[in-house]
Parts: structure tokens; C-alpha cells; sequence
């Protein structure tokens, strides 16, 4: 009884241990971060990109989440603080496709233009995201859209990969389920963690390959 007694305080010690790493992980990535996130587009300092993270797509149309980063990226646009936008999302096979979808919205529902769109085919995660714009689309300075717990994280990874980045909360054109948003922030708390740590240990991404300068033509990058 006493080893099985010893054994279970050296696990509840560790998963106190983790569970305290997992908070400082969190409390740190948020302070770093948040100086650089915007809730409006018109206090947005001008930077030449905006990056618009992939999330889920379906046969004919995007998910809200989509929509609303959408609707932020083309409002910075809109308001002259960027000139190029470069999708990145996860196209890592041929029946599922989330870039090439949202260029399709975009121009369907809101007329872009399609010679300032760039597409990234394997941004398969924030991450990767950050990493192939720096490496494969030679950005250096970025406004990234996205919800609101996630702009945390997305300028942290941008930041910490040496990208002059800032993030603009995008607009709730939808009304998100109280459940959806606390299943969000849950993800968020491990997804933190391991943003954290791949920064740390310079994780590489699944794929880079040639260079499509941001400041170039969009054609190169359609598949």
C-alpha cells in the first residue's frame, strides 16, 4: 500500500507540475501577444499583407468562422491598411480543399479581385501558416484575422517566427452558441501549449518549396 500510495503523489505531483506549466504556457503567450491585437480596423497600423487562416470549408460554400475572417480581410483592405491577402489553409488532398473555396466566396459574394490574392495550399496549422509566409511567401509585415481567441496565438507563433505582425479580431456577423465558444477557448488553452513549444524547439513545417514573393504575381501560387 504504501509504494501504490507513493506511485499516486508522484503522479498527482507531475499533472500538478504540467497543469501549472500549461497555465504559465498560456498567461505568457497572452501577455507577450496582446499589446499587438486590434478589435477595430481603423486603429490598425498599415502593414502590407493580410494573412486570412483557413478553417473549415464545405462543397459549395465556408463555415462562419470562414465568413467572418472574410469579412475582416476585405475590410482591411477596404480601409488601405493592406494591400495583398494570402489564404492559407489546409488543401492536402483532392476531395477537401479550404483555399481555393474561399477564393471562390470571395469573388462570388464579394467581388475580389483576384490579382491581389495569394493562395497557400499546405498552411495545414497556425504554425505552418506563419512559417510558409515567412519562408515560401516572403512576408514580412501582417495583419492575420481570425476570432478573437485565437489572435493570441496566431501573432505569438507570427512574432516569435520574426514576422512584424498584428492581429484584427474579426467581426461576429453570426451569432456563435455560448457551448461553441467555451469548446474554442478549451482548444485554445492546449493549442497554446503547443504553439509554445514549437516555437521553442523551430518545428519545421510539412511542406515549404519554392519562393512566391508576396510583392509578386498570384498566379504562381494557384495550383
Amino acid at each position: 500500500m504504501r509504494k501504490v500510495r507513493a506511485v499516486f503523489l508522484i503522479l498527482l505531483s507531475a499533472a500538478a507540475l504540467l497543469g501549472l506549466f500549461c497555465i504559465a504556457v498560456n498567461l505568457y503567450v497572452v501577455s507577450y501577444a496582446r499589446p499587438y491585437v486590434y478589435s477595430d480596423v481603423n486603429s490598425l497600423p498599415y502593414k502590407y499583407t493580410v494573412i486570412l487562416p483557413g478553417a473549415r470549408v464545405f462543397r459549395n460554400t465556408v463555415s462562419h468562422v470562414v465568413a467572418d475572417r472574410i469579412e475582416g480581410t476585405l475590410r482591411c483592405i477596404q480601409a488601405g491598411k493592406a494591400e495583398r491577402i494570402l489564404v492559407s489553409g489546409d488543401h492536402g488532398r483532392k476531395d477537401y480543399d479550404e483555399v481555393n473555396q474561399i477564393l471562390a466566396y470571395m469573388q462570388r459574394v464579394y467581388g475580389t479581385d483576384d490579382s491581389i490574392v495569394f493562395l497557400d495550399h499546405a498552411g495545414f496549422s497556425t504554425y505552418e501558416t506563419a512559417y510558409r509566409a515567412r519562408d515560401v511567401f516572403c512576408v514580412k509585415d501582417a495583419v492575420i484575422v481570425t476570432q478573437k481567441f485565437h489572435t493570441c496565438r496566431a501573432v505569438y507563433i507570427a512574432r516569435k517566427l520574426g514576422l512584424d505582425a498584428v492581429a484584427l479580431e474579426a467581426p461576429e456577423q453570426f451569432q456563435y452558441a455560448r457551448r461553441t465558444k467555451a469548446g474554442w477557448e478549451i482548444r485554445e488553452f492546449l493549442a497554446r501549449v503547443k504553439a509554445f513549444l514549437n516555437v521553442a524547439l523551430g518545428a519545421k513545417p510539412t511542406y515549404l518549396g519554392e519562393q512566391i514573393p508576396i510583392t509578386g504575381d498570384p498566379k504562381a501560387s494557384r495550383d
